[in-house]
C-alpha cells in the first residue's frame, strides 16, 4: 500500500474552527461528510470556500477533508479557504506568493465585541434619564 503524503491547514474566522486535511487526488472536496457544495448550499459560500485552489490553479489536483466546528455558515466557510490556503502553503511553498497576493493567508482578526458590565450589550445602554 502507498503511503499518501498529508498536509494539514487549521483556519479560524469568527468563531468558526475549521481542521483541513488535503492529500494528492482527484478533487474530491469533503467537509463534514458531504461534498462542499453540499454543505455550502448557497453558491457565494462555496465560491469563498474554494478560493485558494481557483487562486493556484490547484482545483483538481488534491482531496480536501475537512471538519469544521462552530459559528455560522458564512464563518464557517471562511475558516474552510484560511485552512485550505495554510495546507497548500505547507504542501509548496511555491504557491505562498500566490496566496498572499489574493490575501488568502491572512487570518480575518474581526471578532464579536464582548458585553460590559452595567449595559446590556457591548455597545448599547440603558436610556438616560435626566431627571
Amino acid at each position: 500500500m502507498v503511503q499518501k503524503t498529508v498536509y494539514l491547514g487549521t483556519g479560524r474566522r469568527k468563531s468558526s474552527v475549521a481542521r483541513v486535511r488535503i492529500t494528492a487526488g482527484t478533487g474530491e472536496r469533503q467537509v463534514n461528510g458531504r461534498t462542499l457544495d453540499a454543505y455550502f448550499q448557497r453558491e457565494i459560500l462555496s465560491i469563498v470556500a474554494n478560493k485558494p485552489f481557483v487562486a493556484t490553479e490547484t482545483a483538481g489536483r488534491f482531496d480536501l477533508h475537512a471538519t469544521v466546528d462552530g459559528g455560522g455558515l458564512s464563518g464557517q466557510a471562511g475558516a474552510v479557504s484560511l485552512g485550505i490556503a495554510r495546507a497548500l502553503r505547507s504542501c509548496d511553498l511555491g504557491l505562498k506568493p500566490l496566496l498572499d497576493k489574493d490575501g488568502l493567508l491572512t487570518r480575518d482578526p474581526r471578532m464579536k465585541e464582548r458585553k460590559k458590565y452595567g449595559q446590556p450589550g457591548a455597545r448599547k445602554r440603558f436610556q438616560f434619564s435626566k431627571r
